[in-house]
Protein backbone atom coordinates (compact mmCIF):
# COMPACT_ATOMS: atom_id res chain seq x y z
CA UNK A 1 0.00 0.00 0.00
CA UNK A 2 1.41 3.43 -0.96
CA UNK A 3 2.17 5.78 1.96
CA UNK A 4 -0.45 8.18 3.31
CA UNK A 5 -0.91 11.33 1.26
CA UNK A 6 0.79 14.59 2.20
CA UNK A 7 -1.06 17.90 2.33
CA UNK A 8 -2.25 18.93 -1.12
CA UNK A 9 -3.48 22.24 -2.53
CA UNK A 10 -6.66 21.83 -4.60
CA UNK A 11 -8.98 24.39 -6.10
CA UNK A 12 -12.13 22.59 -7.26
CA UNK A 13 -14.08 19.63 -5.89
CA UNK A 14 -17.03 17.44 -6.84
CA UNK A 15 -19.19 15.15 -4.71
CA UNK A 16 -20.82 11.87 -5.74
CA UNK A 17 -23.68 10.81 -3.44
CA UNK A 18 -24.40 7.11 -3.89
CA UNK A 19 -27.40 5.06 -2.83
CA UNK A 20 -30.80 3.82 -3.94
CA UNK A 21 -32.08 4.84 -0.53
CA UNK A 22 -31.30 8.48 -1.26
CA UNK A 23 -33.07 8.49 -4.60
CA UNK A 24 -36.11 6.68 -3.21
CA UNK A 25 -36.46 8.99 -0.23
CA UNK A 26 -36.01 6.16 2.28
CA UNK A 27 -33.05 8.00 3.79
CA UNK A 28 -32.57 11.75 4.13
CA UNK A 29 -29.24 12.88 2.64
CA UNK A 30 -27.18 14.44 5.44
CA UNK A 31 -23.57 14.52 4.25
CA UNK A 32 -23.51 17.16 1.54
CA UNK A 33 -23.94 20.13 3.86
CA UNK A 34 -21.15 18.89 6.13
CA UNK A 35 -18.80 18.35 3.20
CA UNK A 36 -19.60 21.70 1.58
CA UNK A 37 -19.11 23.55 4.87
CA UNK A 38 -15.76 21.79 5.45
CA UNK A 39 -14.46 22.49 1.95
CA UNK A 40 -15.51 26.13 2.06
CA UNK A 41 -13.61 26.64 5.30
CA UNK A 42 -10.54 25.12 3.65
CA UNK A 43 -10.79 27.42 0.62
CA UNK A 44 -11.81 24.60 -1.74
CA UNK A 45 -14.66 25.35 -4.16
CA UNK A 46 -17.32 22.63 -4.40
CA UNK A 47 -18.45 22.94 -8.02
CA UNK A 48 -20.60 19.89 -8.79
CA UNK A 49 -22.76 17.37 -6.90
CA UNK A 50 -24.26 14.21 -8.44
CA UNK A 51 -26.59 11.65 -6.84
CA UNK A 52 -26.78 8.18 -8.42
CA UNK A 53 -27.97 4.65 -7.53
CA UNK A 54 -25.93 1.64 -6.39
CA UNK A 55 -24.93 0.68 -9.92
CA UNK A 56 -21.32 -0.24 -10.66
CA UNK A 57 -21.32 0.97 -14.27
CA UNK A 58 -23.04 4.26 -13.42
CA UNK A 59 -20.68 4.97 -10.53
CA UNK A 60 -17.60 4.05 -12.56
CA UNK A 61 -18.62 6.31 -15.44
CA UNK A 62 -19.35 9.23 -13.15
CA UNK A 63 -16.11 8.80 -11.18
CA UNK A 64 -14.07 8.68 -14.38
CA UNK A 65 -15.70 11.87 -15.63
CA UNK A 66 -15.54 13.84 -12.38
CA UNK A 67 -11.95 12.84 -11.62
CA UNK A 68 -10.88 14.32 -14.97
CA UNK A 69 -12.83 17.54 -14.57
CA UNK A 70 -12.13 18.46 -10.93
CA UNK A 71 -9.09 18.51 -8.67
CA UNK A 72 -10.64 16.22 -6.07
CA UNK A 73 -13.75 14.01 -5.90
CA UNK A 74 -15.54 12.76 -2.78
CA UNK A 75 -17.88 9.79 -2.86
CA UNK A 76 -20.39 9.21 -0.08
CA UNK A 77 -21.93 5.77 0.48
CA UNK A 78 -21.51 2.24 -0.77
CA UNK A 79 -18.44 1.16 1.24
CA UNK A 80 -20.03 -1.34 3.64
CA UNK A 81 -20.32 -5.16 3.69
CA UNK A 82 -23.59 -5.74 1.81
CA UNK A 83 -24.55 -6.53 -1.78
CA UNK A 84 -25.29 -2.91 -2.67
CA UNK A 85 -21.97 -1.57 -1.35
CA UNK A 86 -20.20 -1.38 -4.71
CA UNK A 87 -18.32 1.93 -4.60
CA UNK A 88 -14.85 0.42 -4.18
CA UNK A 89 -15.38 -1.92 -7.12
CA UNK A 90 -16.78 0.92 -9.22
CA UNK A 91 -13.89 3.28 -8.48
CA UNK A 92 -11.41 0.52 -9.36
CA UNK A 93 -13.25 0.00 -12.64
CA UNK A 94 -13.18 3.73 -13.35
CA UNK A 95 -9.37 3.64 -13.26
CA UNK A 96 -9.00 0.26 -14.93
CA UNK A 97 -7.50 -1.57 -11.95
CA UNK A 98 -8.41 -4.59 -9.81
CA UNK A 99 -9.20 -4.67 -6.09
CA UNK A 100 -7.51 -6.54 -3.27
CA UNK A 101 -7.97 -7.09 0.45
CA UNK A 102 -5.63 -4.77 2.30
CA UNK A 103 -4.05 -6.70 5.19
CA UNK A 104 -3.86 -3.71 7.54
CA UNK A 105 -7.58 -2.98 7.14
CA UNK A 106 -8.39 -6.69 7.44
CA UNK A 107 -6.54 -6.75 10.77
CA UNK A 108 -8.50 -3.74 12.02
CA UNK A 109 -11.72 -5.55 11.13
CA UNK A 110 -10.55 -8.77 12.74
CA UNK A 111 -9.57 -6.94 15.92
CA UNK A 112 -12.89 -5.09 16.00
CA UNK A 113 -15.20 -8.07 15.37
CA UNK A 114 -13.11 -10.88 16.83
CA UNK A 115 -14.46 -14.35 16.18
CA UNK A 116 -17.56 -12.83 14.58
CA UNK A 117 -15.49 -11.39 11.72
CA UNK A 118 -16.81 -12.90 8.48
CA UNK A 119 -16.19 -12.72 4.75
CA UNK A 120 -18.87 -10.05 4.62
CA UNK A 121 -16.95 -7.92 7.12
CA UNK A 122 -13.76 -8.39 5.12
CA UNK A 123 -15.46 -6.84 2.08
CA UNK A 124 -14.80 -3.57 3.92
CA UNK A 125 -11.05 -4.25 3.53
CA UNK A 126 -11.26 -4.17 -0.28
CA UNK A 127 -9.30 -1.34 -1.89
CA UNK A 128 -8.44 -0.54 -5.52
CA UNK A 129 -4.92 -1.49 -6.57
CA UNK A 130 -2.70 1.56 -6.24
CA UNK A 131 -4.92 3.34 -3.71
CA UNK A 132 -3.53 4.76 -0.48
CA UNK A 133 -4.92 4.75 3.03
CA UNK A 134 -5.18 8.14 4.72
CA UNK A 135 -5.64 8.60 8.46
CA UNK A 136 -5.27 11.24 11.14
CA UNK A 137 -4.63 11.17 14.88
CA UNK A 138 -8.33 11.32 15.79
CA UNK A 139 -9.64 8.57 13.50
CA UNK A 140 -7.17 5.74 12.94
CA UNK A 141 -9.63 3.90 10.70
CA UNK A 142 -8.28 4.67 7.20
CA UNK A 143 -9.97 6.48 4.35
CA UNK A 144 -9.32 4.95 0.92
CA UNK A 145 -8.04 7.46 -1.65
CA UNK A 146 -7.58 6.43 -5.28
CA UNK A 147 -5.64 9.15 -7.09
CA UNK A 148 -7.90 12.18 -6.57
CA UNK A 149 -11.00 10.24 -5.44
CA UNK A 150 -11.80 9.98 -1.73
CA UNK A 151 -14.19 7.18 -0.77
CA UNK A 152 -16.20 8.17 2.30
CA UNK A 153 -18.91 6.22 4.17
CA UNK A 154 -22.56 7.11 3.81
CA UNK A 155 -23.48 6.80 7.50
CA UNK A 156 -23.62 10.46 8.62
CA UNK A 157 -22.00 9.92 12.02
CA UNK A 158 -19.02 8.13 10.45
CA UNK A 159 -18.90 10.55 7.52
CA UNK A 160 -18.47 13.47 9.93
CA UNK A 161 -15.67 11.63 11.71
CA UNK A 162 -13.82 11.30 8.41
CA UNK A 163 -13.88 15.04 7.72
CA UNK A 164 -10.94 15.55 10.07
CA UNK A 165 -8.57 13.75 7.73
CA UNK A 166 -9.74 16.00 4.88
CA UNK A 167 -8.99 19.07 6.99
CA UNK A 168 -5.50 17.79 7.76
CA UNK A 169 -4.71 16.74 4.18
CA UNK A 170 -6.30 19.24 1.77
CA UNK A 171 -6.45 22.99 1.50
CA UNK A 172 -7.41 25.52 -1.14
CA UNK A 173 -5.13 28.05 -2.82
CA UNK A 174 -6.49 30.80 -0.54
CA UNK A 175 -9.32 31.10 1.99
CA UNK A 176 -12.73 32.41 1.03
CA UNK A 177 -13.65 35.73 2.66
CA UNK A 178 -17.27 36.72 3.08
CA UNK A 179 -19.40 39.79 3.85
CA UNK A 180 -23.18 40.10 4.17
CA UNK A 181 -25.54 43.05 3.81
CA UNK A 182 -29.04 42.73 5.35
CA UNK A 183 -31.60 44.87 3.54
CA UNK A 184 -35.22 46.00 3.66
CA UNK A 185 -35.61 45.53 -0.11
CA UNK A 186 -37.20 42.71 -2.09
CA UNK A 187 -35.01 40.74 -4.49
CA UNK A 188 -36.74 42.30 -7.49
CA UNK A 189 -35.77 45.77 -6.27
CA UNK A 190 -32.20 44.66 -5.66
CA UNK A 191 -31.71 43.06 -9.08
CA UNK A 192 -30.63 46.16 -11.05
CA UNK A 193 -28.14 47.05 -8.31
CA UNK A 194 -26.72 43.54 -8.11
CA UNK A 195 -26.45 43.32 -11.89
CA UNK A 196 -24.10 46.29 -11.87
CA UNK A 197 -21.91 44.83 -9.12
CA UNK A 198 -21.77 41.39 -10.75
CA UNK A 199 -20.79 42.93 -14.10
CA UNK A 200 -17.96 44.91 -12.50
CA UNK A 201 -16.67 42.18 -10.15
CA UNK A 202 -16.63 38.86 -11.96
CA UNK A 203 -14.20 37.45 -9.40
CA UNK A 204 -16.59 38.08 -6.51
CA UNK A 205 -19.42 35.63 -5.88
CA UNK A 206 -22.63 37.52 -5.12
CA UNK A 207 -25.65 35.80 -3.57
CA UNK A 208 -29.17 37.04 -2.84
CA UNK A 209 -31.31 35.27 -0.23
CA UNK A 210 -34.85 36.46 0.59
CA UNK A 211 -36.27 35.92 4.07
CA UNK A 212 -40.03 35.59 3.93
CA UNK A 213 -42.21 36.25 6.96
CA UNK A 214 -39.27 37.60 8.95
CA UNK A 215 -39.63 41.12 10.35
CA UNK A 216 -35.88 41.58 10.88
CA UNK A 217 -34.96 41.86 7.17
CA UNK A 218 -36.23 41.07 3.66
CA UNK A 219 -33.14 40.09 1.66
CA UNK A 220 -29.60 39.15 2.64
CA UNK A 221 -26.92 39.85 0.04
CA UNK A 222 -23.62 38.01 0.37
CA UNK A 223 -20.21 38.68 -1.18
CA UNK A 224 -17.49 36.01 -1.31
CA UNK A 225 -13.98 36.34 -2.71
CA UNK A 226 -10.42 35.14 -2.15
CA UNK A 227 -8.85 38.62 -2.43
CA UNK A 228 -9.80 40.94 0.44
CA UNK A 229 -9.35 44.11 -1.58
CA UNK A 230 -11.74 42.88 -4.28
CA UNK A 231 -14.26 41.81 -1.67
CA UNK A 232 -14.26 45.18 0.07
CA UNK A 233 -14.39 47.02 -3.23
CA UNK A 234 -17.46 45.05 -4.34
CA UNK A 235 -19.23 45.66 -1.03
CA UNK A 236 -18.43 49.37 -1.25
CA UNK A 237 -19.77 49.53 -4.80
CA UNK A 238 -23.01 47.92 -3.68
CA UNK A 239 -23.34 50.26 -0.68
CA UNK A 240 -23.02 53.24 -3.01
CA UNK A 241 -25.92 51.97 -5.11
CA UNK A 242 -28.40 50.96 -2.42
CA UNK A 243 -30.37 53.63 -0.53
CA UNK A 244 -28.90 54.15 2.93
CA UNK A 245 -32.26 53.65 4.63
CA UNK A 246 -32.62 50.23 2.96
CA UNK A 247 -29.60 48.80 4.78
CA UNK A 248 -30.22 47.21 8.16
CA UNK A 249 -26.71 46.04 8.96
CA UNK A 250 -23.47 44.82 7.40
CA UNK A 251 -21.57 41.81 8.69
Amino acid sequence: MPPARQESVVNTAAALLIGNELLSGKVREANLFELAHTLRALGVQLVRVVMIPDDVEAIAAEVALLSRQYDVVFTSGGVGPTHDDVTIEAVARAFGVATHVDPSVAKLLSDAYGEACSEAHLRMALVPDGACLTTDDEVPWPTVVMRNVWMLPGVPEVFRMKLGVIRSTLRGPAPFLSRAVFTRLDEADLKPLLDQVVAAYADVEVGSYPKWFDPSYKTKVTFDARKPERLESAVSAFMELIPREAVIRVE
